[in-house]
């Protein structure tokens, strides 16, 4: 796996700590995120996590393609689904981008938040997330500066 991110990671460190992240996220820890992953690999900051997600070079699609065809590998089934899901997130304030008063499923009623399409793939071994997007709402997307 970690020579075929290698058109897709410009470093050959960000390539390593890429396959850690993953490797990471995989594992059964209780929350999945920098601080967490970092201490479950005996690191003392998530430094090098948040340096990989946010400044490092890489094409995120590619990675993200590059996993699922091995996902599909391993997972692939004439018996798998596909499954769609809009998801709610609730949020407060200017600092996240995409909130809005809008329609969330999660909430069960029109609310302050950030809605999420998300895409899986199911079959009865198991399940992965495939792909998943942020929806735009009008009060965002209509604003040319943005």
């Amino acid at each position: 796996m970690a020579g075929r991110l290698a058109p897709h990671v410009a470093r050959p460190e960000s390539r390593q700590r890429a396959m850690v992240y993953v490797r990471g996220l995989l594992r059964a820890v209780e929350r999945k995120h920098s601080w967490q992953l970092a201490e479950v690999r005996g690191e003392a900051t998530p430094y090098g996590f948040q340096y990989l997600l946010g400044r490092a070079d890489w094409e995120a699609d590619g990675v993200r393609d590059e996993l699922r065809h091995d996902l599909v590998q391993h997972l692939g089934s004439l018996e798998a689904v596909l499954v769609v899901d809009e998801t709610g997130f609730p949020k407060k304030g200017r600092p996240s981008a995409g909130v809005a008063r809008q329609s969330s499923g999660t909430l069960g009623q029109m609310d302050h938040g950030q809605v999420g399409v998300l895409l899986g793939y199911a079959r009865p071994r198991g399940h992965t997330l495939r792909d998943c997007a942020r929806y735009g709402p009008h009060e965002w997307t209509n604003v040319r500066k943005r």
